[in-house]
């Protein structure tokens, strides 16, 4: 029951940024510019943009979700660096105080409803990372309340349809993959997995603050659970083009072009990543050329180094954490195409006992029974 709630807010990761729109057009420009600095990884000219916008506004909550947006990214994974994680706590606590601050002249307030669920969710994804899973639920809860109020604001601003879309898919997603929780469902509103998808596709296209966040997570939905690669690389090539900086969105565009068995496509965007200077990068990128080398080279004993190397280098739970899957499931097929079934199938159990893509634990269920 908890963990679903905590999974909706942890879905709402450090790409929200505010969902209304500012009646000031020129303001909106300013707030995309120091978005788009964020997302590409230009830290030092995003704090110019910050401190213009906190100086013009210093009583609204995008100046502080704005920095803790920031300093996600910035010092990603964040809750590695104790200085950064004070400063974010500290922006995401501002931008949680302002928002009540607008909510209590107006408690449907749509600044202040999105500022507030946001305020929360980077809070909730903070603390599950560290491990304080009793902080993260009890930020999840506050953020819920605020989730709810979104779905009757959509014609608000279209960034609402992110969140709205979130919850249309989990609510039904998260107890299929979790029969525990079902007899639990009775609190939680139906939702319609379909709808959600075509909500966030929405926000992914007509998003002012939230379009960056709605396409990583919507290709996300699709890599993990639909299995629709070619799909999700519509929305990963966006974000690849546009902040060719940053490795989350350039690690999840090569990882949904090799999916989709589109290798030709992947490997340059497979260099560029080997160009930044980001520890995500070189296990990733290992486990990435593996695959170039197994499936599209017809290499095994280049590929078997590969997936080897991207094995001894460390995952991050949130982020890398199914490349490690992937490359046990590399391994597996080597080993299955040496007729080494035994080998096979340890490595498709350890790739089991990380990944949760279904693409994945359906490979790895159909050679078992094979």
């Amino acid at each position: 029951m908890r963990k679903i709630i905590v999974t909706f807010c942890l879905l709402c990761l450090p790409l929200l940024a505010p969902a209304q729109v500012f009646t000031d057009p020129a303001f909106q420009q300013t707030v995309q510019r120091a978005l788009d600095d964020i997302y590409n990884f230009d830290f030092a000219g995003a704090d110019v943009t910050i401190k213009q916008i906190r100086g013009r506004y210093p009583e609204h909550p995008i100046g502080p979700v704005l920095l803790a947006t920031k300093l996600e990214l910035q010092y990603l994974p964040l809750h590695e660096n104790q200085a950064a994680t004070a400063q974010f706590i500290q922006a995401a606590e501002q931008g949680l105080e302002l928002s009540k601050r607008m909510l209590t002249k107006n408690d449907k307030d749509p600044e202040g409803v999105f500022f507030a669920l946001t305020s929360h969710s980077y809070l909730s994804s903070l603390y599950s990372n560290q491990g304080e899973s009793m902080k993260a639920v009890s930020e999840s809860r506050k953020s819920f309340g605020y989730m709810k109020d979104g779905f009757s604001m959509l014609n608000k601003s279209p960034d609402f349809y992110f969140t709205t879309g979130l919850y249309n898919y989990y609510v039904e997603r998260y107890p299929m993959d979790h029969p525990v929780v079902r007899p639990f469902m009775f609190f939680f509103d139906d939702g319609d997995m379909t709808e959600g998808i075509k909500q966030m596709d929405v926000a992914a296209r007509k998003g002012l603050f939230m379009r960056a966040g709605a396409n990583y997570w919507l290709a996300h939905v699709l890599l993990k659970h639909e299995i629709q690669p070619n799909k999700a690389a519509l929305y990963t090539k966006y974000l690849a083009d546009k902040y060719p900086n940053n490795p989350l969105f350039g690690m999840s565009n090569v990882e949904a072009l090799l999916l989709a068995g589109r290798y030709a496509e992947a490997r340059p965007y497979v260099l560029r990543l080997k160009q930044l200077n980001h520890k995500l990068v070189p296990m990733a990128v290992n486990m990435f050329e593996g695959i170039l080398e197994e499936q599209a080279d017809k290499n095994d004993k280049a590929a078997t180094e590969s997936y080897q190397t991207a094995l001894k280098l460390p995952f991050n739970d949130p982020y890398t954490k199914e490349y490690h899957a992937m490359a046990y499931a590399g391994l597996a097929r080597i080993a299955a195409r040496a007729n080494d079934r035994n080998r096979a199938k340890t490595f498709y159990k350890k790739a089991l006992s990380v990944g949760h893509y279904k693409g994945l634990i359906k490979e790895a269920k159909a050679y078992a029974k094979s």
